[in-house]
Formats: C-alpha cells, sequence, structure tokens
C-alpha cells in the first residue's frame, strides 16, 4: 500500500468521524458561507506571475518545512508579494495542518483561497465554503469519473471553483467536463514522489484550451516557470520552496519580482 492509499483510508474515516460531531446546519450558518468568492481563473487569466503559494508545515517526503511562522505571517506576506492565491493545507496526520489555518488565512487576506486537501465526500466541500475557501482540489488518481462529476457540481453549486489535480494521461481523460475550472499537473508522482516537469510538458497539449493549466509541486526556480509559460500554463503552485524559508513572504516577493 503506498501512502496516498493509506492517507485515503485515514480522510475516509476522519470524515466519519467529524460527520458525527459537526452537523451540516452547523457549517451552513458559518459567517462564510454566503459571503461572495473570488475567483483564482479569472486571477490567473489576468497575471503575469501565476504563482499559487502554500503554506504547509510539513509533508510524508520532508517531514518538518517550517512550523517557526504564524498562519497570518505567512498569508499576509504572500498576499504583500503579488501572489495571486494561497493554497492552504489541512490535512492533519499527514501535513500538519487544519481547518483552523484556512480560517486564519480567510480573516486575514483578500485573494483567493484553496483548501487543499484530500477530498472524498461532499462534508468536505462544504467545510471548506464554512471555513472561508474560494476553491477546491480534486484529485484524479483517488476519485473514479463519478465521484468527480458529483463532487464539482456540488463545489459549483457552492459557487466554489474547482482545481483538479491529474498526473498522467489516464486520469487526465477520465475528467475532463464542464464543471472543472483549473487543471492542474503535479509534476511529483504522489505513489513514488518521483518529481519532474517533463510531467506537466507532456500533459499540456491534451488539456483543452477553456481550461486554466497550472503546474504543481517540484518549481524551484524562475527558469522552471518561463519553461513552462510555452506550454500554456498560467498558473504555478508553490509550496515548500517559499516555506522552507526564514521568512515564506519575502522569499514570494523575490520571486515573483524575478518574472
Amino acid at each position: 500500500m503506498n501512502i496516498l492509499d493509506k492517507i485515503i483510508i485515514d480522510k475516509k474515516r476522519e470524515v466519519v468521524l467529524k460527520k458525527s460531531i459537526i452537523p451540516v446546519s452547523q457549517l451552513e450558518a458559518s459567517v462564510f458561507f454566503g459571503k461572495q468568492t473570488i475567483s483564482l481563473s479569472q486571477t490567473l487569466r489576468n497575471s503575469n506571475s501565476g504563482i499559487i503559494a502554500e503554506h504547509k508545515r510539513r509533508s510524508p517526503s520532508k517531514s518538518i518545512i517550517n512550523n517557526n511562522f504564524t498562519v497570518e505571517e505567512v498569508v499576509k506576506g504572500y498576499e504583500n508579494a503579488g501572489a495571486c492565491g494561497i493554497s492552504v493545507l489541512t490535512d492533519g496526520k499527514y501535513f500538519g495542518g487544519s481547518l483552523d489555518d484556512l480560517l486564519l488565512a480567510r480573516a486575514s487576506v483578500n485573494i483567493p483561497l484553496l483548501r487543499k486537501e484530500f477530498i472524498v465526500d461532499e462534508y468536505q466541500i462544504l467545510e471548506a465554503k464554512a471555513h472561508g475557501a474560494d476553491l477546491i482540489l480534486l484529485i484524479a488518481a483517488v476519485l473514479t469519473r463519478e465521484e468527480i462529476k458529483s463532487l464539482s457540481e456540488f463545489a459549483k453549486k457552492l459557487d466554489l471553483e474547482v482545481l483538479l489535480e491529474v498526473h498522467n494521461l489516464e486520469e487526465l481523460e477520465k475528467s475532463i467536463m464542464p464543471t472543472l475550472d483549473m487543471i492542474g499537473v503535479n509534476n511529483r508522482n504522489l505513489k513514488t514522489f518521483e518529481v519532474s516537469l517533463d510531467f506537466s510538458k507532456e500533459l499540456a497539449s491534451k488539456i483543452p484550451d477553456e481550461f486554466v493549466k497550472v503546474s504543481e509541486s517540484g518549481i524551484s526556480s524562475v527558469e522552471a516557470i518561463q519553461e513552462l509559460k510555452p506550454y500554456g500554463y498560467k498558473g504555478f503552485l508553490i509550496g515548500e520552496n517559499f516555506m522552507k524559508t526564514d521568512n515564506a513572504g519575502e522569499a514570494a516577493t523575490e520571486f515573483i519580482n524575478q518574472i
């Protein structure tokens, strides 16, 4: 069993527990539930940099990346740097995140927020909306076409955008549907953790133009972004590269200024 399989088994258990504690009515009563969402896809289309900066304390492949800064410090730094949006990891067991991180991020900035999570249930989409997210991530590797369809349709009803993550042609072909806004190619194989920009390059021409193309993981230089832009990529998700520094906001500012 690979790490992704383990995460999904744990996630399904976690959702069952959460549903037993916090009813849907409580999520729907959140102050953020009626808030108008901010479009990341539009922001990316109009941006020169396309940076989606990530708040990420640790990961299964790297263990602790950075525990020294508050969520507010990191996300305000990203907003001031000119990031198009912010990805907030909310998985606790493997990434050290929480829904509180999303809530604090929403209270601190006014740019699009992605709930970065292993979504397997509509309940998690309600949580995302209740905690101030503007969009959700769906991972093709762990969902069937029917699940992608029903989850993305549910997100749309809540006025949330959908970033679908793929890693190969098979995942892309099973996933393309009108309820998606952005398609992200993960340059890290979630099963082996091997990283290569070739994954983004190989899939670029297969992604229809109506979707905003996003390249995720393994981007650590401005050169990598310049390399991917001719392939039609408008968004670049960067996490560890900023988070592993002494000041994520400053690192993001320096990076974006070079683009």
